[in-house]
């Protein structure tokens, strides 16, 4: 602090008598306030200057690494680096693990089903063969039945064959020797007998086909027959007794040549 000075004998100590001191600050005293000034002033221009170091300094790491970054060579980037080859080799590795399971599980699949569609192939064709052979099976049976009936009514062609007028006539006079003789119509009657619908219309009567029915002639004959089919304009008929055909017109029903009666199958 600044010393106060006698103004009486400038002593340094001061005189207890002395109305008044005059004050002043010596010159050596400013000089060492201004050196705390500067020392202050240079200390906050180190520090700025410092910080001002440090910021360049930072700055310059950054560029560095910025610039080792883009070659590749940072050493923070190549750690990174290494963790993401490792995570993609480990992802691929676990990716080709499951594609072998996967293909491996396809693979049994496919053969699973190839063994699948081969066997219902299989059994598709035992199934078809097995269905075709029922099929005709089937259908011998009905020829087989055709045949019997085809037998029993006189349609069988083996058994078919045409006679003349004078051939019938003459099989009608050696049946009425051996057949108890029956009146037959006056030939000059007349008879209603049509054809509809493959049916015979005959003296208020139908008659189809596998009927079994009498035929009588003016002869006084008669024999047992079956009809065996019925045409436009005809009838054929069958002899139960030999099993040959006769071919009966309209006309002659109509006139009386010939007279059907009914008889019982059996």
């Amino acid at each position: 602090m600044p010393l106060s000075i006698c103004g009486r004998c400038s002593c340094s100590l001061g005189c207890a008598d002395v109305p008044f001191l005059t004050s002043y600050s010596l010159p050596h005293l400013d000089t060492e306030d201004a050196s705390e000034t500067d020392l202050a002033k240079h200390e906050e221009e180190d520090f700025v200057e410092m910080k001002e170091q440090m910021y360049q300094d930072k700055l310059a790491s950054l560029k560095r690494q910025l610039q080792q970054l883009q070659e590749g060579t940072l050493q923070e980037y190549q750690k990174r680096m290494k963790k993401l080859d490792q995570q993609y080799k480990e992802r691929i590795r676990n990716a080709e693990l499951f594609l072998q399971l996967e293909t491996d599980q396809v693979e049994k699949n496919y053969v699973k089903e190839k063994k699948a569609a081969a066997k219902e192939f299989e059994d598709k064709k035992i199934e078809l063969k097995e269905n075709l052979i029922a099929e005709l099976e089937e259908k011998k049976k009905m020829i087989e039945n055709e045949k019997l009936t085809m037998e029993l009514t006189g349609d069988s062609m083996e058994l078919n064959y045409l006679l003349t007028d004078e051939q019938i006539m003459e099989d009608l006079r050696t049946l009425n020797k051996h057949l108890p003789a029956t009146p037959a119509e006056s030939p000059a009657q007349r008879f209603e007998a049509r054809i509809e619908d493959g049916k015979l219309y005959y003296d208020k009567r139908w008659y189809h086909k596998s009927q079994a029915i009498y035929l009588e002639s003016k002869e006084n004959t008669k024999i047992s027959c079956v009809i065996s089919s019925v045409g436009a304009n005809e009838i054929w008929v069958r002899k139960t007794s030999d099993s040959t055909k006769m071919r009966i017109y309209l006309g002659q029903l109509q006139r009386g040549v010939f007279v059907i009666r009914r008889r019982s199958a059996a």
